[in-house]
Order: structure tokens, then sequence, then C-alpha cells
């Protein structure tokens, strides 16, 4: 069939707050924290936990942090998102529309699906910016966008991109941002991604496969092809490889737990500690699951892991920057889109 409209192109992110105030902390928590696909409880536990307890009691720190994180321009991780946006448009031409949204607050997803259609685009590539697939992310972002269109008469092609977390040139970007450093100065390199419970990861696996062994993850097959973990040790794999890190150099842990059931293990903080009792002082921390520098990053690795761990003993932990709004990432944006949309790759 002919295309006769122009082709859409919806990037996705998390979310961030509207602004840093209590108030507008509380609202993205809450929408946020009430997706079943994120707190997969039944709804009336789900809502009691939320709005009883989480939104309320852990808006005021969490508003705090973003104080911190805040800048000029807003939300970090809003503002590379535009500018990726922007970067992809340009990338692209006058042959697509690109919007960017977020999965929670603004720009939403329903308002950015209204503009793409009002441009009056004949088909709409999904891109969820997360590398790897997680029904939390990825699986949310896919469910919002058939919701959206199960409200409306006229459904374009959709094409929904599900994960590349061991994309060659964006594995290169990462092994880039790692040359920064001086990689022999430190005592042990961390790959840190955002953690999922456990329960989760089981919920996820089809064929029995999930935590059955210690190295259930370390290899990706048929089996296990959409594990937030097993991708996440892919992910850690390809920049090891790229960068030539023996194996007992590095480690994949998981952060930001909340409550107190198991999540994806082992976790970073405890990671951390185990190095600070064997000695180590110099630690380098990836965050793969961020295509943008965030709270998670910059606040939770640069900041708190950081203080964690000078009590532990340990002097410092270093970020490696995430990929933000490198040209090079925005480039790897429109080729992933073009490959979607099967007329190849963007020049260079």
């Amino acid at each position: 069939m002919k295309h006769l409209g122009k082709k859409g192109v919806l990037l996705v992110n998390l979310g961030t707050p509207d602004s840093p105030s209590r108030g507008a902390v509380y609202r993205y928590l809450k929408q946020f924290l009430l997706d079943p696909r994120v707190i997969d409880y039944p709804w009336l536990p789900r809502n009691l936990l939320v709005r009883g307890i989480i939104a309320p009691f852990r808006s005021g720190s969490s508003a705090k942090l973003y104080k911190q994180l805040w800048t000029e321009e807003g939300s970090p991780l809003k503002v590379y998102g535009e500018r990726v946006a922007a970067g992809v448009q340009e990338l692209l031409g006058e042959e697509y529309v690109v919007e960017l949204a977020m999965r929670y607050q603004s720009p939403s997803m329903p308002d950015a699906i209204d503009r793409l259609l009002a441009q009056k685009v004949s088909e709409i590539i999904v891109f969820p910016m997360f590398p790897q697939y997680a029904s939390a992310t990825t699986g949310s972002v896919h469910d919002e966008v058939m919701r959206v269109f199960r409200e409306k008469d006229t459904i374009p092609n959709i094409r929904m991109i599900n994960s590349y977390y061991d994309y060659p040139a964006m594995i290169d970007i990462f092994a880039d941002n790692a040359r920064q450093f001086d990689l022999d100065s430190y005592d042990h390199i961390l790959f840190s991604y955002h953690g999922l419970p456990q329960r989760q990861l089981r919920k996820a696996d089809d064929f029995n496969h999930c935590l059955q062994s210690e190295n259930c993850c370390q290899r990706i097959s048929a089996t296990n092809q959409f594990c937030y973990s097993a991708q996440c040790h892919a992910t850690t794999r390809a920049i090891a490889g790229a960068l030539q890190l023996t194996p007992e150099r590095y480690t994949t842990t998981f952060q930001s737990r909340l409550g107190p059931e198991a999540w994806a293990q082992p976790y970073t903080s405890a990671t951390l500690e185990e190095l600070a009792k064997n000695g180590a002082k110099r630690i380098l921390v990836f965050s793969p699951a961020f295509v943008a520098d965030c709270l998670e990053t910059i606040i939770e690795i640069g900041t708190e892991y950081q203080e964690e761990f000078e009590e532990l003993g340990g002097e410092k932990v270093d970020l490696v920057p995430s990929l933000n709004d490198d040209p090079r990432w925005i480039r790897i944006v429109a080729d992933l889109v073009m490959e979607q949309s099967g007329v190849g790759t963007s020049m260079g």
C-alpha cells in the first residue's frame, strides 16, 4: 500500500515531574506507580499502597532530590529528550514528523500522538528510549499506545521497537565515554541497571527458565530473549568486550530497589559494600539502562553511592556519562527508526 502521508516517530522516555515542587513530584509518582505494569498488584492494594503510603511520604524527599538535579532548562531527562527529538527530526528530514513524549506526565503520549495524527501521518514508529525490554517500561509504552488507539476510529500503521540492548553503535558510545577515564586506575567496574522485582522477572518468563540456575541470564536464547535481566547482562558483555575487560574486573548489578521483596540481584549498594570490605578504593560505574542522565544516575549513583562508599572506607565512585544528546546517539535513533520503517539507514 502506498503511504500518502509522512511517517510519524514517537520517542518515549519514562517521565519526569513538571517541576521540582512537592506537588508536581506527588503527581508524577502517583501516575507512575499506579501503572499496573510498574506495581503489578491488584487494583485495590496498589491504590492503597501508592495513594496512602508511597506518594505522600516519598514526594517530599524526592522533591529535594529533584531540586538538586534541576537545571535552568528543566529536568535533564526532558531537556536531553527534546534535543534528541530535534536532532532526529533534522536527520530524517521532511518525510518524517518526530514527537517526544513521556510515559508519565508531560509531554503526554496521547497529546503527542494527536499531534502526529494532525500532521496526516500514514504510520507511526514507536521508539521507547529503553535499550533493554521490560514490561514496566517498553511494555507499558506499547500498552499505552494501544490504549490511546482503542479510542480512535482510524488507526494508522504502527511499528513498535522492542529493544536494542546490544546495538553495536550504541555500545561503542558507552565504551568511548568510559575511555575518558583511566580504566586501570579503578579497583572494579560496575554496570548498574535499574532493578525489577524478581517476581516480575518470573512473571515475564513463559518457559520456566527464570532464576532456575545461578547463570540463567548469562546467555541470550529464544527462551529468555525478552528477559530484562538477560538483556542487561548482554549489554554488559558487549561493553566489556569493546573495552577488553576481563570478567573479574566487572560486575552487573541492579539499583533503585523499592520495598521489602527480592529484586534482581546482586544489588548495587550491597556490591559496593562488599567491594569496600575487600579494600577497593575507586569504582567506575556505568548505567546503561538509561539513555539520558537523570535522578537515578546523577543523584543515586553520583551522589548517594559516593557518600555510601566513603562511609564504608572507599574513596571515589565515578559515573560514566550516558548517551544524553551525543550526536552519535541521535544518529543511532534515526538509523533505528529508518530500519524499522524499512528504508535502510541514514547517511554516514
